[in-house]
C-alpha cells in the first residue's frame, strides 16, 4: 500500500472521528462547534487582511524590491496564511491537523516534480530579481540575443529587439548565459578605426581627427578624446579613435563621427586607400 493512500485512509479517519465529536454531544453542541469554527475563519482572515496589508507596506518600502518579486513574495505569504487558517479551523472541529499536513505535502511533491522545468524557471526568475543584473528598460545581451528588457517575469524575461521583435527567454537560460548590459553606467566609449593613405603626414591626419572630435556637442571632453597611429595595413595607416559620451548618446555619436570624419578628409585632401583590382588584357 502506498504512502499517499495511507495518508489519504488516515484523513479520512480523521474527518470521521471529527464528525462522530461533533454529533456526540447532539445537534445542538454540534451547531455551537460550526459557528465556533466560523467565528474563528472570520478572526483568521481579518488577521490575514492585517498581515498581507503589513507586508505591503514593508515591501513598498524597498523601492529597489522588483514589482515581481513583491507580487511573488505576496502570494507566498497569502498560500501560507491560508494554510494556517485551515490548519486552525480544522483542528477546531475535531480533524487530525497532522494527517491533513502530510496529505498537503505529498501533493505538493507530486506537483513539484510533474513542474521540474518551471520551478527551474522560477528560481531563476527569484535568482535574477534578487541579484539585479538588470533592471527594466536597460539594453542587454543575454547570450547572442540583444534587446529591451521589457518584463522580468517569474518564469520569462521579456526582451523587444531593435527592429520591433518579442521575445521571451526561459529565466533558467538567462541565469546560465552571459549578460552584458549597455545601460548601467551613465558614460560608454565610442571606439572607432579609420585608414588615410601613407601619403597623407601623421600630424594633419591626426589634427584633421581631433577638429572633428572638438566640435561634436555630444563628445565628453574629460576624459579627453584619443586620437593616435594604431597599425600599418597593407594599402593604409590606421588611426585609433576612443572618445566618451553619454550612455544614449552613444549611436548619434559613433555615426556621427563616421559621416564627419569622411567629410573633413575629403576637406583636407586626405584619401582613404580601399583594394583595387586591375585588369588587363591581352590580344593573341
Amino acid at each position: 500500500m502506498s504512502t499517499s493512500t495511507i495518508d489519504t485512509e488516515t484523513l479520512e479517519n480523521s474527518v470521521q472521528t471529527g464528525v462522530n465529536q461533533l454529533l456526540r454531544g447532539g445537534w445542538g453542541e454540534a451547531l455551537k462547534s460550526i459557528l465556533f469554527a466560523l467565528l474563528l475563519l472570520v478572526i483568521c482572515l481579518v488577521i490575514k487582511a492585517i498581515l498581507l496589508k503589513l507586508l505591503d507596506r514593508g515591501l513598498n518600502r524597498f523601492s529597489q524590491v522588483e514589482k515581481s518579486l513583491h507580487t511573488f513574495i505576496r502570494s507566498m505569504a497569502n498560500i501560507l496564511l491560508w494554510f494556517i487558517t485551515l490548519m486552525v479551523v480544522a483542528d477546531s472541529l475535531g480533524i487530525n491537523a497532522s494527517s491533513l499536513l502530510a496529505l498537503v505535502s505529498i501533493l505538493g511533491l507530486a506537483v513539484s516534480l510533474s513542474v521540474k522545468d518551471s520551478l527551474s524557471n522560477l528560481a531563476g526568475g527569484l535568482t535574477i530579481l534578487g541579484t539585479k543584473p538588470f533592471k527594466v528598460g536597460d539594453y542587454v545581451e543575454i547570450g547572442e540575443t540583444g534587446g529591451t528588457v521589457q518584463e522580468i517575469g517569474l518564469v520569462y524575461t521579456k526582451l523587444t529587439t531593435i527592429d520591433n521583435r518579442r521575445i521571451l527567454m526561459p529565466n533558467s537560460l538567462v541565469v546560465d548565459a552571459q549578460v552584458t548590459n549597455y545601460t548601467t553606467e551613465p558614460l560608454r566609449r565610442v571606439d572607432l578605426t579609420v585608414s588615410a593613405s601613407y601619403d597623407a603626414p601623421v600630424e594633419k591626419v591626426k589634427q584633421t581627427i581631433q577638429g572633428v572630435l572638438k566640435d561634436h556637442d555630444k563628445i565628453l571632453l574629460d576624459p579627453p578624446p584619443f586620437a593616435r597611429l594604431s597599425g600599418y595595413g597593407d594599402s593604409a595607416m590606421e588611426y585609433t579613435i576612443r572618445v566618451w559620451c553619454e550612455n544614449g548618446d552613444y549611436w548619434t555619436v559613433y555615426h556621427d563621427l563616421l559621416e564627419e570624419i569622411k567629410t573633413a578628409f575629403d576637406r583636407e585632401h586626405i584619401s582613404i586607400p580601399y583594394p583595387h583590382l586591375e585588369v588587363k588584357l591581352h590580344q593573341s
